[in-house]
């Protein structure tokens, strides 16, 4: 018993305070941690690797973020505007921003997904996607733009790195399958950060070298480099080699990686390479086959030395058309022609203002002999013999108009006349000193003088009693 007790009956406190347990319920103690943690930890981000996604009706992802010690479940709704989320799929290295949560239902914590970027391999395969849709749309990689090969190129412009193994592999077939092709290097870095940059100058210039000195100017370029990972290739999926090699004015070749590796380029340059010895071969295939067939060669040097003399007849013919601009001649003869040119339209001036008057000589006389006298009295005559004529007839069709109303009328006064009643069998009665009508024999008084009228004849008399 507790010493503080005052009596018998008074017990004190049985339990101590710290003795007393305070139970929560599950959902009780489930939301202080959903508190704690949405207060604590809220908006994050949390890199990993997904693993089980599911995609609902309704929506709605769930997914799994894990690593090697640990693993989240995570949750994207429908109603979030999230960038990637069609790219989400299992092994998917990602960064996700979210707000930390419990599930209450499973009492299992959750990360609400609000954000999601790609990492690895993965981000660069989605902007290689995004720039390949690009540039696509507008047209980069349009089959109808593609241009074919020299079939016989006398120099190659070779955009790759100078150390790399891609320039030693093409260079070793074209020492084996065309000794005579001279290579243009355009020496570049072929990856890392700068490299996309470099390429895409190597390109322009060795178009601006076709531009400026046209005798020395490659025929082609080849574009490549060796096999690597796509971060290694990833300069040439930049969208400023691609705008590069569709600008080019020259036919570009591109043989990057292995067989299996696609690039940006590739698509773009007018034709692809499986590997840089694959483009190399197909450089220099028609050289290679001409040494098979020798008797192509004479109709190739005719050809090379007919349009040297086009060539030459064309800067002559040029030449001699300038010469002839220039000549005293041609402008004494411009001037005579001139002269020639102004005394015609003066003849011209003149004989149009003589025509024109003649014709308003010709159009005075015609006013004149409208406006004279008797001509005038012709013309007013013959208005006023018209103008009787119209009242006659006007007159004449009034008079029959008159005629066939009266004639209506006097037929309508017959049927309503009262010799029509008369002759039915009726009469008029009348009083004989007036003349009044008589209606009603109530109005009738005695010794009153009557007169009735038949259809022939009168009847007097006398009213009596």
């Amino acid at each position: 018993m507790n010493k503080s007790a005052r009596s018998q009956w008074d017990f004190g406190e049985l339990f101590l305070p710290e003795q007393t347990r305070k139970v929560l319920s599950v959902s009780e103690l489930t939301t202080q941690i959903k508190r704690l943690l949405e207060k604590q930890v809220g908006l994050i981000w949390v890199s990993g690797e997904i693993t089980n996604l599911r995609a609902q009706s309704s929506g709605h992802i769930y997914f799994t973020l894990k690593d090697a010690g640990s693993q989240l479940s995570c949750v994207l709704f429908s109603r979030e505007t999230v960038a990637h989320r069609e790219l989400l799929a299992d092994g998917q290295k990602v960064l996700l921003q979210g707000d930390v949560t419990v599930y209450e239902a499973r009492g299992q914590y959750q990360l609400i997904v609000r954000a999601v970027e790609l990492q690895g391999v993965g981000a660069l395969q989605a902007a290689f996607e995004k720039l390949k849709a690009k540039l696509a749309a507008e047209g980069l990689f349009a089959t109808e733009r593609k241009r074919s090969l020299p079939k016989y190129p006398q120099r190659l412009g070779l955009v790759t790195s100078p150390t790399g193994a891609a320039i030693r592999d093409v260079l070793h077939v074209i020492q084996r399958r065309h000794p005579g092709l001279e290579v243009i290097l355009a020496p570049c870095r072929v990856q890392g950060e700068g490299a996309a940059a470099e390429i895409a100058t190597g390109i322009r210039r060795l178009n601006e070298l076709a531009a400026s000195q046209p005798l020395s100017a490659p025929d082609l370029i080849l574009v490549t480099r060796g096999g690597g990972s796509l971060e290694d290739l990833w300069a040439f999926n930049e969208e400023e080699v691609a705008r590069a090699i569709f600008e080019s004015g020259l036919p570009v070749v591109s043989a990057v990686g292995h067989e299996i590796d696609f690039s940006i380029a590739d698509f773009v340059a007018d034709l692809r390479a499986a590997t840089p010895s694959v483009a190399a071969e197909i450089i220099t295939q028609a050289a290679f086959a001409s040494r098979e067939f020798v008797a192509d060669v004479p109709a190739l040097m005719q050809l090379r030395a007919r349009q040297r003399l086009e060539r030459a007849r064309e800067r002559f013919d040029q030449t001699a058309h300038r010469l002839h601009l220039a000549h005293p001649r041609r402008r004494l003869n411009e001037l005579a022609q001139r002269i020639d040119d102004v005394m015609a339209g003066l003849l011209r001036q003149a004989r149009a203002g003589v025509r024109e008057q003649w014709l308003a000589w010709q159009q005075l006389a015609a006013r004149l002999g409208r406006v004279r006298p008797s001509h005038q009295l012709k013309q007013r005559r013959e208005v006023l013999t018209l103008e009787c004529r119209r009242l006659q007839e006007l007159a004449r069709q009034r008079w029959q108009q008159f005629q066939t109303a009266i004639q209506t009328a006097n037929a309508r006064l017959r049927l309503l006349g009262p010799e029509q009643v008369l002759a039915r069998g009726y009469s008029i009665t009348t009083d004989a000193a007036t003349g009044e009508i008589l209606r009603e024999a109530t109005k009738i008084t005695r010794g009153q003088r009557l007169k009735t009228r038949l259809k022939s004849g009168e009847v007097r008399s006398v009213v009596g009693d």
